[in-house]
This record gives structure tokens, C-alpha cells and sequence, in this order.
């Protein structure tokens, strides 16, 4: 039995990997970001089963002592505690900087110090920024076209350092665009959703014309366990992507479409990004993790990615967990 350390665990990747490695028998130790409400962040919406059978962490990844004391014991750690929200870059960048990157370098330095077997990094698509070629392998090159992508390449870049220089046993898992329950409203998929599901017919977005790799959260966590598994992701960067390539346009048809409305667009200029800083066309090529992990998406395509879509608004309809988002504000 494996004891994991997952960072993040509060958020939404976070939370429902947290409950596939509860319930596939691991011991888990749920890393959760300190607050004063003493709130779990997702994982207070876990079931009964999952939070019998979970130890909470409370701390900040920005603190490498804290790191460290959650870390011991524990012989796999899966790092996903970061900032991600790329309109918040832009407004508080350095923020941005403490978080991914020094919090990236707590749990590295904390992971050779402790002597856990592996740590599982979590990288971002929007590393690679517009695509240069299609579909994005590993070799694409890296560009920071926002604070927040400057300082994933940054983290990554770290990570690999240790397993260049001290042999710290690192994989790297590169999710590209994960959608489903519990999602921000602030992504594309739950603002749409949100949005018709409080009665709207007239959606608010910004660009339309870029297109999205979008994969479903339960094929993210499978590729992050599938990761932490193998002996062959060592040193290695992984994509976890459905190599299925759609606009934002086409996706909120299909999202109209599966909840059985029609919608008008409304371009709202506040949610758009700076034009060098707009990702155009993001499309994964996931053969390396095929190869190496044996993981294939399970929604991928387009029929597959209609099921998630089906899946994901009916989590966000039911009238409990609609009420936990401001459909009518815009979040950065």
C-alpha cells in the first residue's frame, strides 16, 4: 500500500484524483490550502467513504517547512498545487511566481530530502502556447504568452533539474484543457454551462475562433495515475490529451446542443486576453503517453467529448451545486 501526497487536493483536478486514489486502496494524505473557515476546498463535497478514509494536510505550498512535514511518510507525492487562473496573472503575477515556482521547488527539495520513490509534477498545455505545428508533441517549443504560462515553464524547468542533478526520480504530466464537475466558472466549459442553466440565452465569452484540446477530468486523473505507476515516466514529459481539436464557437454549440437550447454569443471585452497573449489553437498528440503508460482518453473525440459534456452539465444543473456559482459575474 502506497501512501501519496497530493498536493492541490482541495481544487478540482485535485479533488477528484483524490477520491479515484481513496478508492482504489491507497493511503492518501490530502494536501489543502490553509484558511481560517477550516474548509477542504472540493474535498468537502467528498462522499463519507472517501473523507473516513483521508488524512488532511492543511497548509501553504509557499512554505517549505509545511512541505516538508507533509510530505514525510509519504512514498509517492502528485504535485498539483498551483495558481492557474490566467486573467488573475495579469493582475497579480508575482503571486503567480511564489506559488509555481518556489512552491514547485519546496516539494522538490523537500522530496530529496525526504527520499520519496516519485513525484509527479503538473504541467499546463498552455507551455507550448499558439501552436507551431499540429498535432503538439513534447518537442514543441515552450512560449510564456502570460505570467501564468512563464511560470509553468519555470516550474517544469525546475523539476527536471532535479532529475538531471540530483537524480530526484520526476515525471511530469502535461494535462491539456480538463473540463468537468467542480470546474471554475472562470473556464470556458462551466461559464457557458453556468450561464444557461440560471436561464440565459444570450451568453457572455471572449474569443470564439480559438480552438481547445479539452479533456475530460476522469481521463486526467486516469493519465496522472497511470503516470505515477509506471517506472518508464521517469525523467519524461507527458501529454494527456483527447487529440481532438474544436473552436470555442463549436464547443458552445455542442454545450446548446446537449442541454437542448439555442444561444446567442455576446463578446464581452473584459474576458478577452491581450491579443500576443492569446493561445490560438492548442491540439495534443498522445502518443507518447500511450506508448510509455498505456493511457488512452476514454472521451476522446467527438462523440466522446459530447458524453462529457452531457456528464458535466448535468452535474452543474442540479440545482445544489448551481448555487455555488455567480453565473451573472465575471471571475478572473
Amino acid at each position: 500500500m502506497k501512501k501519496i501526497l497530493v498536493t492541490g487536493a482541495d481544487g478540482f483536478i485535485g479533488s477528484h484524483l483524490t477520491e479515484s486514489l481513496v478508492r482504489e486502496g491507497y493511503q492518501v494524505r490530502a494536501f489543502v490550502l490553509y484558511n481560517s473557515f477550516n474548509s477542504w476546498g472540493w474535498l468537502d463535497h467528498s462522499p463519507r467513504e472517501v473523507i473516513d478514509n483521508l488524512e488532511v494536510f492543511s497548509g501553504d505550498i509557499r512554505d517549505p517547512y509545511g512541505v516538508k512535514s507533509a510530505m514525510s511518510g509519504c512514498d509517492v507525492v502528485l504535485h498539483l498545487a498551483a495558481l492557474i487562473a490566467i486573467p488573475y496573472s495579469y493582475h497579480s503575477p508575482a503571486t503567480y511566481v511564489e506559488t509555481n515556482i518556489t512552491g514547485t521547488l519546496n516539494v522538490l527539495q523537500a522530496a530529496r530530502e525526504v527520499g520519496v520513490e516519485k513525484v509527479v509534477h503538473t504541467s499546463t498545455s498552455e507551455v507550448y502556447g499558439t501552436a507551431r505545428f499540429v498535432p503538439i508533441t513534447e518537442e514543441h517549443p515552450l512560449q510564456g504568452q502570460s505570467p501564468y504560462s512563464a511560470t509553468k515553464i519555470g516550474a517544469d524547468q525546475m523539476a527536471m533539474s532535479f532529475y538531471y542533478s540530483f537524480g530526484t526520480p520526476v515525471a511530469i504530466i502535461r494535462p491539456f484543457n480538463t473540463y468537468g464537475p467542480r470546474q471554475s466558472a472562470r473556464a470556458v466549459i462551466p461559464t457557458v454551462i453556468t450561464q444557461i442553466a440560471s436561464g440565459k440565452r444570450q451568453i457572455k465569452l471572449g474569443s470564439l475562433h480559438p480552438t481547445r484540446d479539452f479533456n475530460y477530468v476522469k481521463d486526467t486523473v486516469r493519465g496522472f495515475i497511470a503516470i505515477a505507476k509506471s517506472q518508464r515516466s521517469l525523467g519524461e514529459v507527458i501529454n494527456i490529451g483527447s487529440n481532438y481539436e474544436i473552436s470555442i464557437g463549436d464547443t458552445v454549440n455542442l454545450i446548446a446542443e446537449s442541454m437542448g437550447v439555442q444561444v446567442d454569443v455576446i463578446t464581452d471585452d473584459v474576458r478577452l486576453r491581450p491579443d500576443k497573449s492569446e493561445v490560438n489553437r492548442l491540439w495534443a498528440d498522445n502518443s507518447k503517453a500511450k506508448l510509455l503508460v498505456d493511457w488512452e482518453p476514454l472521451y476522446g473525440g467527438k462523440e466522446g467529448f459530447k458524453i462529457g459534456l452531457t456528464e458535466t452539465a448535468q452535474w452543474f444543473t442540479d440545482p445544489a451545486n448551481l448555487q455555488m456559482y455567480k453565473s451573472d459575474q465575471y471571475n478572473i
